[in-house]
C-alpha cells in the first residue's frame, strides 16, 4: 500500500434504501471496488442516516470489532448480551462480536432522523467472548487536543478493543495545528474529517474525506476552519497473538 491513500467524500460507494442512506469509504454489501478494501485492519466505515422509526433488524457478527458514533440523533440498541439501550450523539458504543452475537440498532426517535458512523476493525484474537462499551465523552476534552477514545487497554477511561488500535478524536480551531503521534510501530493511521477543512502530510482534506497514512511515526494536521477529525490508528497487517 502507497504511504498516503486518499479517499474523496464524493468517490464513496453509495447505497439508497429509503429508509438508509449509507456511505461506504471501503467495500461493503453491493459496493465492491477491489482497490478499497480497508486500511489496514480498518474494514468498515459506514457513514448512515437512518429514518425514524427504521434501523436494522437483528442480525449477527462473529469475530468483528464495532464501534459506532451517533453524530445525530440517539441509536436504540438490543443484542444477545442481554442490552437494551439508547446511545445518543456524544456517546460512543463498542461490540466485541468475538465468538458470536446478534444484535439490532434503531433509530430510537419517529421524527427525526439518525445520523452515525460505522466502523469496524478486525480483532487481534478471535472467537473470544462477546463484550459491550457503550460511554459518554466529554467534547470539551477534545478542544485542541485529541481525546482518546478506543485503546487496547481502557487508558485515559476510553473504551477496550480487542486489537492494537487507538480512535481518538480532535476539535481544531481556525488556523490552529496538532501533531498526532502514533502509538504502534506497525500502526498507520487513517484520518476521517466530520467537519471542516485541513491539512494532513501537505494534503488539503475537506468534510467526510478520508486519508491513510503509512510508514509514519507522527502526523501534522493544521485546520484552516473550525475542524472536527476522527483518528483511527490500526495495525497494517496481522500481528502474531
Amino acid at each position: 500500500m502507497a504511504p498516503i491513500t486518499i479517499h474523496r467524500a464524493e468517490t464513496r460507494g453509495t447505497a439508497d434504501h429509503g429508509w438508509l442512506l449509507s456511505r461506504h469509504t471501503f467495500s461493503f454489501a453491493d459496493y465492491h471496488d477491489p482497490e478499497r478494501m480497508g486500511f489496514g485492519l480498518l474494514r468498515v466505515i459506514n457513514d448512515d442516516i437512518v429514518a425514524p422509526g427504521k434501523g436494522f433488524d437483528t442480525h449477527p457478527h462473529r469475530n468483528m470489532e464495532i464501534i459506532s458514533i451517533p453524530l445525530q440523533g440517539a441509536l436504540r440498541h438490543a443484542d444477545s448480551m442481554g442490552h437494551n439501550t439508547v446511545i445518543p450523539a456524544g456517546e460512543i458504543q463498542l461490540m466485541s462480536a468475538g465468538s458470536g452475537v446478534s444484535h439490532s440498532e434503531y433509530n430510537a426517535s419517529d421524527h427525526e432522523s439518525v445520523a452515525f458512523l460505522q466502523i469496524w476493525v478486525y480483532p487481534a484474537t478471535k472467537n473470544t467472548e462477546p463484550r459491550y462499551f457503550q460511554k459518554a465523552f466529554d467534547p470539551a476534552r477534545r478542544h485542541n487536543r485529541f481525546q482518546l477514545l478506543v485503546s487496547p487497554d481502557g487508558r485515559e477511561e476510553s473504551l477496550v478493543i480487542n486489537q492494537q488500535a487507538w480512535f481518538s478524536m480532535i476539535d481544531l480551531q481556525a488556523n490552529t495545528s496538532a501533531i498526532y503521534h502514533l502509538h504502534g510501530k506497525h500502526s498507520g493511521l487513517y484520518l476521517f474529517v466530520l467537519e471542516g477543512n485541513v491539512k494532513a502530510h501537505g494534503e488539503a482534506l475537506t468534510k467526510r474525506d478520508g486519508m491513510g497514512i503509512s510508514a509514519e511515526s507522527t502526523v501534522m494536521l493544521q485546520a484552516s476552519s473550525a475542524t472536527r477529525i476522527l483518528c483511527m490508528e490500526v495495525p497494517m497487517e496481522a500481528l502474531e497473538a
